[in-house]
């Protein structure tokens, strides 16, 4: 099945532009492409050509999303959802983008044949590779597995005075709790917040400066200095409510539990120290009276969730 919607996608891109399967789920498929749609392919693979284009210095490949024909629709329904679909995570990743959020950036959209073309999130796996058949590219879950396996997953604490290794774990996964913070400060949910939907790329601000007062511009080694990259979002959607939130970051709690359980309690509170801090900071809003709504919500969320995990 997954090569005859690959062969699909191959006949509407025509012109024998290559690509490679990274995931599929249950409503789309993700492709991986060293070609820009717009650009000739060479450019992605000539290094002068390519800095006197517009494209980022590491834009040797790039992400297509593609939202398949499902044979169970009426086909007039299929491709009104498909339409719909497409339209509306490009439009909340196009607003998320303009209001400062880590998202990737779109670069086409077609949305009668179910096409996002967007940027590649180079991770710290492949930060300086060349490789686009690596699909490890930086997941907060993978990078959390190599980072435990590395250190002992036993040896991570609250202790981050005495060890600089539970301090940069600290400082990363409190990063990420910002990053979701201002997610939910522009009052937009995710739907599917897990650590396989955030990715980590190399960071203009170092994880040792504060993020509010570093410099923009601050040159980063990539070995080192990452930020949170929020990705997915075919179940985002606009709300103010701040149950819808609050069921934001259970989910995320849940998916830590199950991917990280040794640490998990540490590294949710983590993320809701950073999620806090974040929402905090923003005087000029009313981010300080939403966070106590949202976090007494979270505890209705957990009640509920242990409820049904009792009663099955």
């Amino acid at each position: 099945m997954t090569e005859k919607l690959e062969a699909q996608l191959k006949n509407i891109l025509s012109d024998g532009i290559p690509i490679t399967r990274v995931s599929q789920g249950a409503e789309a498929i993700v492709f991986r492409t060293n070609v820009h749609p717009y650009l000739n392919s060479f450019l992605t693979n000539e290094p002068d050509r390519l800095e006197s284009s517009r494209l980022p210095p590491h834009a040797h490949s790039f992400i297509i999303k593609y939202r398949p024909p499902k044979a169970y629709r009426h086909p007039t329904l299929d491709k009104t959802l498909t339409k719909h679909r497409t339209l509306a995570e490009a439009r909340l990743l196009q607003k998320l983008s303009a209001a400062g959020i880590n998202v990737p950036g779109i670069i086409h959209v077609d949305f009668r044949q179910g096409i996002i073309w967007m940027e590649d999130i180079i991770g710290p796996s492949t930060a300086k590779s060349t490789d686009i058949k690596d699909e490890m590219r930086g997941s907060l879950k993978n990078w959390i597995w190599d980072y435990e396996k590395e250190h002992g997953e036993t040896s991570i604490s609250a202790d981050t005075e005495g060890n600089p290794q539970n301090k940069y774990i600290k400082t990363l996964i409190v990063r990420v709790g910002q990053e979701i913070g201002k997610l939910h400060m522009t009052d937009t949910v995710h739907g599917d917040l897990t650590t396989s939907n955030i990715l980590l790329r190399p960071n203009t601000v170092p994880l040792t400066q504060n993020v509010e007062t570093a410099p923009k511009k601050q040159k980063a080694d990539n070995d080192l200095e990452l930020e949170p990259v929020l990705i997915d979002f075919g179940l985002g959607s606009y709300s103010t409510l701040a149950e819808d939130k609050a069921v934001d970051l259970y989910v995320l709690e849940r998916a830590v539990g199950s991917t990280h359980p040794v640490n998990s309690e540490l590294y949710s509170s983590w993320l809701l120290d950073g999620y806090v801090s974040y929402c905090q900071s923003d005087k000029k809003g009313s981010g300080p009276a939403k966070i106590k709504e949202v976090l007494r919500k979270l505890q209705d969320v957990r009640l509920r969730g242990r409820k049904r995990s009792m009663v099955g």
